[in-house]
C-alpha cells in the first residue's frame, strides 16, 4: 500500500519522499526514496524530511519490538541464552507529533480484531487527521493480496467504508480524499 500511495500521489501531481524499509519491489522512479533498515533510521529520516512536507502518511509500522542486543556474527547455539530479550522500538507517529503543526497526518491501523475500536484509539492517541483501518487477517485482501478493503476514519468523525478493490485503486481513492481534505483546510472551508 505504501508504494501504491506513493504512485497515486505522484500521479496526482504531488512531490513524494518515500521512506522505505527493505522490500522486494521497486519504488516509483519519480519519488525521492530514502532507504532505511531500522525503526531508529526511519524515525531519523521522517524527522529530517517532515519540516519540508505538508502531509505525512505512515502506512506500515515497523516492528514494535527488536532484540535488546544484536550481533554482527552468527551466534553459536552453545553461547546463546534460552531467553530472547526484547526492547520496544520508537513509535514514529508519536515521536514526531511535536512537529505536526498544520501538517496533515494520516496513519494506518492494520488489525486482526476490533478493527474500528483500535483504529479510533490510534486516531486519537496519535493526533491524526485520518486513519485508514484495514483487517489484515482476511485471506482475500490485505497483506498477502493484490486487493484491500479499508475504512477511512476522520478526526471529525467521518467514516468511509470502501469495497474490496485492487490496491492501486484503494491508493488512488485515498490520495483523492486526503487531497480534497488538504485543499479544504488550505482554503478555509
Amino acid at each position: 500500500m505504501g508504494y501504491g500511495l506513493a504512485r497515486a500521489a505522484l500521479d496526482a501531481g504531488h512531490e513524494v519522499v518515500l521512506v522505505s524499509g527493505p522490500v522486494a519491489i521497486e519504488p516509483p522512479a519519480e519519488a525521492r526514496t530514502i532507504n532505511v533498515v531500522s525503526a531508529t533510521e526511519m524515525l531519523q529520516a521522517v524527522r529530517a524530511e517532515l519540516p519540508s512536507c505538508d502531509t505525512l502518511i505512515m502506512v506500515a509500522a515497523v516492528s514494535d519490538w527488536r532484540p535488546r542486543r544484536a550481533s554482527a556474527e552468527k551466534l553459536k547455539k552453545s553461547e546463546m541464552s534460552d531467553r530472547l530479550e526484547l526492547e520496544r522500538t520508537p513509535d514514529i507517529l508519536s515521536e514526531v507529533s511535536d512537529l505536526k503543526g498544520d501538517r496533515l497526518f494520516v496513519g494506518f491501523a492494520a488489525e486482526t480484531e476490533d478493527l474500528l475500536v483500535e483504529a479510533e484509539r490510534k486516531l486519537r492517541d496519535k493526533n491524526l487527521d485520518y486513519i485508514v483501518a484495514n483487517d489484515v487477517s482476511h485471506p482475500e485482501w490485505g497483506m498477502e493480496s493484490e486487493f484491500n478493503k479499508v475504512v477511512l476514519i476522520g478526526a471529525d468523525g467521518t467514516r468511509e467504508s470502501m469495497p474490496v478493490l485492487p490496491k492501486p485503486e484503494v491508493a488512488r481513492l485515498l490520495i483523492e480524499r486526503i487531497g480534497a481534505y488538504r485543499a479544504a483546510c488550505v482554503s478555509g472551508s
